[in-house]
C-alpha cells in the first residue's frame, strides 16, 4: 500500500479534526490515526499550525497529556483555552482536566474495552 499523497493526508486529517464533537479533545496522535495516518502526529500538528480555516475546530486537539501545545500565556495558549472552556471543557494550567477525550476509532466501532 502506498503512501497517500500530501493533499490527501491534509484533507483527511481535516475531516478527522471536523469530526471531533463540542466539548470534547483528542490528541494529535489520535486525529492522525483517525485520518488513517498512524504515527504521523507531527503531521497533524505542522498542517494546524499553517492552516488558515476558519471553521476547523483545531482548538480540542491536544498534546497526548492533554496539554495544550502553546507556550503558556501566548496568545494561542490563550485562546486555545477560551475555545476549551466556552464547550464546557475544565481547563487548568494548561492541562485539560477530567479530559473527555473523542473514542478511539476502536471505539467507536467496537466499544469501550472491557
Amino acid at each position: 500500500m502506498s503512501a497517500p499523497d500530501t493533499n490527501d493526508a491534509a484533507r483527511r486529517i481535516f475531516a478527522a479534526i471536523r469530526a471531533i464533537p463540542k466539548g470534547e479533545v483528542a490528541g494529535y496522535g489520535e486525529v492522525a490515526r483517525r485520518a488513517g495516518l498512524p504515527g504521523r502526529a507531527r503531521m497533524v500538528a505542522r498542517l494546524l499550525s499553517t492552516s488558515a480555516e476558519p471553521n476547523l475546530p483545531w482548538h480540542r486537539v491536544l498534546r497526548s497529556d492533554g496539554r495544550i501545545a502553546f507556550p503558556d500565556g501566548s496568545d494561542g495558549y490563550r485562546e486555545q483555552s477560551a475555545r476549551l472552556r466556552a464547550e464546557g471543557v475544565r481547563v487548568q494550567s494548561g492541562k485539560v482536566v477530567g479530559m473527555r477525550r473523542a473514542q478511539t476509532l476502536d471505539e467507536s466501532l467496537w466499544g469501550p474495552p472491557e
